[in-house]
């Protein structure tokens, strides 16, 4: 097969709008397969990576980490995986020797290179993915479901159930809940058997909350109170995916006891840490990065029994990249934006 000449969107500067131009896919090394994609999913960390949040960005740069698609060539120290195989991807590359990834927390590993920071993303239509990076996808997922299955569903998974041990009959607050990770993080919760309350600065989505599953909506500047009529006693489990717009509201609306993970940031200012409400209620506060292979595998298998689907806004092509990043920093996006490639 010859090398692919595409079209793919590039940043080239920092703050500035992405370019869609074409580029010439690199022959893959033996270790690699060449997979075409679909479509891929726009995180929000592809914006806080065009705006520099992430010092070890390698720039120009084609953005996107969650990857998805058919194998239509191999290297030749490929042994798990053939052409036709449809596969998703983590969204690094893990170095598969550590003591992290030895003991199958890869998503921990510090030598790990990530797709759309390190090395070009999945804003183009063909790519190479080291083997060590993939999952097979079950027969009967839809293509939007598997692109998401690293970034987004199996990060969940992670962080409620691995990190947060959520248990059935508990109750979780998310916060964020109408964008794209809250969206799959309600349905993932309602998978597990707990009783979810959905946080949203947006109360038009209330009603689409609802339709995904959540047993509540709570919408006000002081969401805690809410959380603590509801409860009585507080949440089990936050699920923090905005960082400090909600932070201590979230902070506030644990129990005895609970768990807080953190998923997401969308302001590097620093949050407040009131240290004695931590201590006095006896709360732990984790952060959660990214998914496992093992974590992967779990959000397929949800997507196969239909018990988690992918939320889609809008589907656009990749000339319309630019106004998709606007849309979701307008807040006028409920789930994921698609990019058709």
């Amino acid at each position: 097969m010859q090398s692919h000449i595409m079209k793919a969107a590039v940043l080239y500067e920092l703050n500035k709008p992405l370019e869609v131009k074409e580029v010439e896919q690199p022959e893959i090394l033996p270790n690699e397969v060449l997979v075409e994609q679909d479509s891929t999913g726009i995180c929000y960390r592809d914006i806080l990576t065009q705006k520099g949040f992430f010092p070890r960005v390698s720039l120009p740069i084609v953005p996107g980490h969650e990857i998805s698609g058919r194998i239509v060539k191999k290297g030749d120290d490929v042994r798990g995986f053939n052409v036709g195989d449809r596969v998703s991807s983590l969204i690094y590359v893990p170095c598969g020797k550590c003591e992290f990834c030895l003991s199958g927390s890869e998503n921990l590993c510090p030598y790990k290179k990530t797709f759309g920071e390190m090395m070009n993303g999945a804003y183009e239509k063909y790519i190479n993915i080291p083997e060590i990076s993939l999952v097979k996808v079950p027969d009967g997922v839809p293509a939007p479901d598997a692109s998401i299955a690293a970034c987004v569903t199996g990060m969940i998974i992670h962080a409620i159930s691995r990190l947060g041990k959520l248990q059935q009959g508990q109750n979780i607050l998310i916060t964020g809940a109408g964008g794209g990770v809250g969206t799959h993080a309600i349905q993932v919760a309602k998978a597990l058997g707990a009783h979810v309350i959905a946080e949203t600065s947006s109360p038009w989505k209330s009603e689409q909350l609802y339709h995904l599953g959540a047993d509540h909506v709570v919408t006000g500047k002081e969401f805690n109170k809410e959380v603590k009529d509801l409860t009585g006693d507080g949440v089990h489990v936050v699920l923090e995916s905005v960082g400090l717009p909600t932070f201590e509201r979230a902070l506030r609306s644990l129990r005895v006891g609970g768990r807080m993970i953190v998923i997401g940031n969308v302001d590097p200012t620093a949050v407040p840490l009131p240290l004695g409400l931590i201590i006095l209620k006896g709360n732990t506060i984790k952060g959660s990065i990214s998914s496992t292979k093992e974590d992967v595998s779990k959000a397929l298998e949800l997507n196969k029994a239909g018990k988690v689907h992918s939320v889609v806004y809008k589907t656009v092509s990749l000339s319309e990249v630019n106004e998709a990043y606007d849309d979701m920093l307008a807040k006028r996006s409920v789930g994921r934006i698609m990019l058709k490639l």
